[in-house]
């Protein structure tokens, strides 16, 4: 609950015309200013209109002025203004007029006059301060969404670096093994937690939206060809997607594609460099297809993936199917190479609504 000096610390700056009333909270003379001046002009008003209106309504110029006075600048000059109009109504429009006698008739006016003043400085009096609770709660929730999304970024930078770090000890110890099986697999694993690292520090986002598909399979290309340190080999990538990847499929499908990608660079392309052609397309049965292909000497023919004695295949594999789709890996079909499938399936309603 706000209390009252932070009601009072309100900037104007950024707040719509009801968040800043009262008006002029810092020069309260002008409030009361306005005060005097709307009274008297209610007076003239109702001097004006005094032939076009049947016997009674004495305050029928007045309430407006106590309202809007109360409203724009708030209770005290509200209140003063309502006091000058009672009195003005009183003294010029209460029978016997021009004098401040109080027959039974005056006093039933006033009390009637007093009640419904009373009633309206009151309502208006609550609605600024709730509105002004309001302004309190909105610059509250807005620097605790700030906290939040810093405290996350900081988290993702952490965690990313601490994946580097990961990466940099394998790579480390790798120079110590000397079996050749040995450092290959600490080089697999260094790469790939190297990889993971890198996305980390974007992969997600603190209002939990989903990525965009195209962009992200991009990134991971870009980021794999880079970390190959080869720069004969090129990539064109041609996108005829709109879709939006799950957070929580974010990293498998990072590891197939990465995968794929580093298979065709090693084996595709060992001696000698040339182009990947990267394809996301929508398959039949809500499912994106995500086509990895090279120019290569192909595979092997009798290449079963199931069989594959790489480990990183292997994961492949198995990620692929633990995203509820499915990794391939054949040669194609004009034999001008090798081409890796990944088929993974459309975000579901309730997957999104989750991360809505």
């Amino acid at each position: 609950m706000p209390d009252s000096r932070a009601l009072g610390q309100i900037p104007g700056a950024g707040q719509t015309l009801l968040q800043r009333l009262p008006l002029a909270r810092s020069r309260p003379w002008i409030g009361y200013g306005v005060a005097i001046v709307a009274s008297l002009t209610g007076l003239f008003v109702r001097w004006f209109v005094a032939d076009t209106l049947p016997e009674g309504f004495p305050y029928i110029t007045f309430f407006p002025a106590v309202i809007l006075t109360a409203f724009f600048f708030g209770v005290g000059p509200g209140i003063l203004s309502a006091v000058l109009c009672g009195l003005l109504s009183w003294y010029y429009f209460i029978a016997p007029v021009e004098s401040f006698a109080l027959p039974y008739r005056a006093v039933v006016a006033l009390g009637f006059y007093l009640f419904i003043v009373t009633v309206d400085i009151a309502l208006v009096h609550w609605m600024q301060h709730a509105n002004r609770r309001l302004v309190v709660e909105q610059r509250r929730s807005a620097e605790l969404a700030d906290t939040r999304e810093m405290l996350f970024k900081e988290l993702q930078h952490r965690v990313g670096n601490n994946l580097q770090m990961m990466s940099s000890i394998l790579s480390l110890q790798q120079r110590g093994v000397r079996d050749e099986e040995g450092k290959v697999a600490l080089a697999d694993a260094s790469r790939r937690i190297g990889l993971v690292g890198r996305l980390q520090r974007t992969l997600y986002s603190a209002d939990g939206a989903q990525l965009s598909l195209a962009s992200y399979i991009e990134r991971i290309v870009r980021d794999t060809l880079e970390a190959s340190g080869r720069d004969d080999v090129s990539f064109l990538f041609d996108a005829q997607v709109s879709g939006s990847l799950p957070s929580e499929s974010a990293i498998p499908t990072a590891l197939v594609v990465a995968e794929a990608v580093s298979n065709a660079i090693e084996h595709a392309y060992s001696d000698n460099g040339g182009p990947i052609d990267v394809t996301l397309v929508d398959g039949e049965e809500d499912c994106f297809i995500i086509c990895i292909q090279d120019e290569g000497d192909g595979l092997p023919e009798d290449f079963v993936l199931e069989g594959a004695t790489s480990l990183g295949l292997r994961i492949a594999n198995t990620l692929g199917r633990s995203l509820g789709g499915e990794f391939t890996l054949a040669n194609r079909q004009d034999g001008q190479g090798a081409i890796a499938r990944l088929v993974i399936p459309h975000a579901s309603e309730d997957t999104v609504n989750a991360a809505a």
